[in-house]
């Protein structure tokens, strides 16, 4: 049984008893998975198969009832924030049970008594160090706050406090937040990077984390270093369910593209 089988027991756990309910689910489906084919190790050393299939599980328990939960903040969920959520499923290509999962994921986070803080505790343990995993998440979640073009005080009040209970700094929040509204102002555009104007290359340098006055070096560092962060296979190996694959790969293709735009503007 694959992931999914974990997952859709996870998620009937999750909706009778919250987010350990969720974990409990997953349990019983992998014990399932035990009786057919042998004993797994349940231990969290290392990193087997058993523990991959907890955090792609937690991943994507999180990440569709977490934007319910912030779609809801400022007291309506725009059709906006609904497309966005559409077009999250449509990159994971995601059909059948599996959508009408991550569909009931986001209506649960819309209630007034989602268990925010016992949610993310439960996804910040199961993620462990997987910091990058950690970043990709919030990631999604500060660009599905943006999905319908500003960020509401409210909204930006809950971004906090997940970045509190996901010990995510201030300054790291600043940085990540900065980079989503540049590259919603690219999605609006529709052909992002196009031309050398000022306003596209400052927005490039906010998706490279960098100021305009940094030197070549430094430059291909900060991008490097996103590449790194962001390569699908890497966080797929950290845990990144395999459906979200393509999340990630948009995303390191407009750090290239923010790279190549401010490569060529320094040629002139």
């Amino acid at each position: 049984m694959s992931w999914l089988g974990k997952f859709l027991g996870g998620t009937f756990g999750f909706m009778m008893g919250g987010p350990l309910g969720a974990i409990l689910g997953a349990s019983l489906g992998h014990q399932l998975d035990m009786g057919m084919g042998g004993l797994e190790s349940d231990s969290h050393q290392g990193f087997n198969q058993g523990d991959q299939h907890r955090v792609q599980m937690a991943f994507f328990t999180a990440t569709f009832s977490v934007m319910g939960h912030i779609a809801k903040a400022d007291g309506t969920v725009s059709p906006s924030e609904i497309k966005l959520a559409r077009r999250v499923m449509d990159e994971m290509m995601l059909s059948g049970e599996l959508r009408e999962t991550a569909i009931k994921l986001f209506d649960q986070g819309k209630s007034p008594d989602f268990p925010l803080t016992e949610a993310l505790t439960q996804f910040r343990k199961e993620c462990a160090r997987r910091n990058n995993l950690i970043r990709m998440f919030l990631d999604i979640q500060v660009q599905a706050a943006f999905a319908d073009g500003t960020l509401d005080p409210e909204e930006e009040n809950v971004l906090l406090k997940i970045c509190q209970i996901l010990k995510i700094s201030r300054f790291e929040f600043q940085h990540i937040k900065m980079q989503a509204q540049a590259q919603q102002r690219f999605h609006q555009q529709g052909q992002p990077y196009s031309g050398h104007s000022q306003n596209n290359l400052a927005d490039a340098y906010s998706v490279l984390g960098i100021s305009e006055n940094a030197s070549d070096t430094e430059l291909k560092k900060a991008y490097r270093r996103l590449m790194s962060q962001n390569h699908p296979d890497k966080l797929v190996a950290k845990g990144l369910p395999e459906e979200m694959m393509t999340v990630a790969k948009k995303k390191t293709q407009k750090i290239a593209k923010a790279y190549e735009l401010i490569r060529e503007s320094r040629k002139k």
